[in-house]
């Protein structure tokens, strides 16, 4: 049954029933809100003020240090994720997941490899830190002495907009000086019991503040007047201080440090002011110094033999670790995989357990077993003998690849259990009734297609045993060590705990000569790694 509606001009449409608007009817509803400031578009805005405000955070404290590379990439970075996430296109959809991937990538890989390759050309290390002006207002500071018969000064730290000052009484008078400006008299400064009690424009410092501050102190040098010669004042405990003149002067003419004895310091070229005898100072600065890095690696006065020896190590490290821990995975694989073995989850189990505990402290569990003189192996196992593991060369080594195989027999059995179990079994069959026995279908079925499955794994676990610093460094810290060794290298040291010890436990702190190291051996592990993934990319045409 059909119905009519009067419309507001007073003609009749059709309608429908029950009194509903027909299909023709213009409706006359309230206006939707579903366009306005909805929940959505207020958590965005919210998302998009926290984002801009961290990235502004990050470019302004980048352009207070002066570091002009990361201030470049926080804009641009900002710019992009304003663009992805706030710009109203469906066709950027796929950047909001790959950004922040990208982001890190660039961060945590391609930064870091870049800045090492950097390094590696440099000088960088202790007494190589910083630029050359710095080091020689370093010297300059440094090198100073006490003037002789020069009064103390009785002093008050005051903190201004520039920083901290010196406020001193002579005569009834507040003079307060700072380092970009000598003593002078300050109109309206009060002084009690011989103390800068107050100073318009200055903060007088309490005891805990001018403790917080410290480090600041101990860099400050106020000048005592305008003449040089005068010196500066210079004060460790904040109340007292002393007239120093510095020892040596930086002549800009000769470009070298020249000390009051008259000695000459001159720049050698390589980041240092050596004088005539052969004489450094120290600090010096960072210079660009080519291949010296990568030379003094070959050559045998420097690391050459050293290094020969821990690359060869390293290598046969990391094959046998992989090998053994390969092939004791798969024996056990093997067997555990016979259907018709009771308890054989069980069994899987409890090969499973050592890699299920962490291996940080089943290292250092191992080396106190391996422990010579109170070790459960030497005491209860064999009795009491001084069996020493972790002082011999050999036996070190020894030990360490048996400890790497504990920890790494267990993975190698999972990832071979997953692939025997995906090996057809009607290729055993068709073998069985070929004649094969259970050694040629090993050969001829099991190891090829086991090759195809777990290749690329081997080949990471070759690359992580490579650099495999936390068994070498908690096991035996890469001893024992060769005494005659100057670079303190060790028996069981492989690449990645050479590289440390130079740049962290040597003595000197040489990043570049590290660097150089890093990038060398990541270069070996690349060229390796595409080897190997070529034949593993042969063996699975072959199958």
């Amino acid at each position: 049954m059909s119905t009519s509606t009067t419309t507001r001009d007073g003609t009749t449409a059709p309608g429908g029933t029950g009194g509903g608007a027909g299909l023709g009817a213009p409706l006359d509803r309230p206006h939707s809100h579903s366009r306005g400031f909805g929940l959505g578009f207020v958590v965005k805005l919210v998302l998009m003020g926290l984002i801009n405000a961290f990235g502004l955070f990050g470019i302004l404290s980048a352009w207070a240090v002066g570091s002009w590379g990361i201030l470049v990439f926080l804009v641009v970075a900002l710019v992009v994720a304003d663009l992805v996430y706030f710009l109203p296109t469906r066709r950027l959809l796929p950047a909001k997941y790959l950004f922040p991937g990208l982001i890190f990538l660039l961060v945590f890989q391609i930064f870091v490899v870049l800045y090492t390759a950097a390094t590696a050309f440099t000088n960088y290390g202790d007494g190589h830190n910083a630029t050359k002006d710095a080091a020689i207002t370093q010297l300059t500071t440094t090198y100073e002495q006490r003037i002789e018969g020069s009064a103390a000064y009785p002093v008050t730290v005051l903190e201004g907009a520039d920083g901290l000052a010196l406020a001193a009484v002579e005569e009834d008078q507040v003079l307060v000086g700072a380092a970009d400006r000598p003593l002078s008299p300050l109109e309206g400064a009060a002084a009690a019991d011989g103390r800068v009690a107050e100073a318009p424009g200055y903060e007088v410092l309490s005891y805990e503040e001018v403790v917080g501050a410290q480090p600041e102190l101990m860099d400050l040098r106020v000048p005592v007047s305008e003449q040089a010669e005068d010196g500066v004042l210079r004060t460790d405990d904040g109340r007292t201080a002393y007239a120093y003149e510095p020892t040596l002067v930086f002549d800009e003419a000769a470009n070298a440090m020249v000390a009051t004895d008259g000695t000459v310091y001159a720049d050698n070229g390589e980041g240092a002011f050596v004088s005539d005898d052969g004489e450094a100072l120290r600090p010096g600065w960072r210079v660009f110094v080519g291949l010296d890095n990568f030379a003094a690696i070959f050559d045998p006065a420097v690391l050459g033999g050293p290094f020969v020896s821990v690359t060869l190590w390293t290598f046969a490290f990391a094959i046998l670790s992989v090998a053994l821990t390969f092939f004791l995975g798969l024996l056990l694989a093997v067997l555990f995989n016979d259907e018709k073995l009771r308890f054989r989850n069980v069994y899987r189990a409890i090969i499973f357990l050592p890699y299920a505990f962490p291996a940080f402290l089943s290292i250092l569990i191992w080396a106190g077993l391996l422990n010579a003189d109170f070790g459960f192996v030497n005491q209860v196992l064999l009795g009491g003998a001084g069996v020493p593991w972790l002082d011999n060369p050999w036996l070190a080594k020894v030990s360490l690849l048996l400890v790497n195989l504990w920890l790494g027999f267990p993975y190698m059995f999972l990832v071979t259990t997953g692939a025997l179990q995906a090996i057809p079994g009607e290729l055993y069959e068709s073998a069985e009734m070929d004649g094969a026995g259970p050694v040629r279908q090993f050969r001829a079925i099991t190891l090829p297609m086991l090759m195809v499955a777990v290749g690329p794994l081997l080949i990471a676990s070759f690359a992580m045993n490579f650099n495999n610093f936390n068994v070498i460094y908690l096991l035996t810290g890469g001893g024992p060590q060769d005494l005659e060794s100057t670079t303190g290298v060790g028996a069981t040291d492989i690449l990645i705990s050479f590289v440390y010890k130079i740049a962290f436990a040597g003595g000197t702190n040489d990043y570049g000569l590290a660097s150089a190291l890093s990038i060398l051996i990541f270069i070996m592990v690349a060229v390796i790694s595409a080897l190997t993934f070529r034949r593993s990319k042969a063996l699975e045409e072959i199958s």
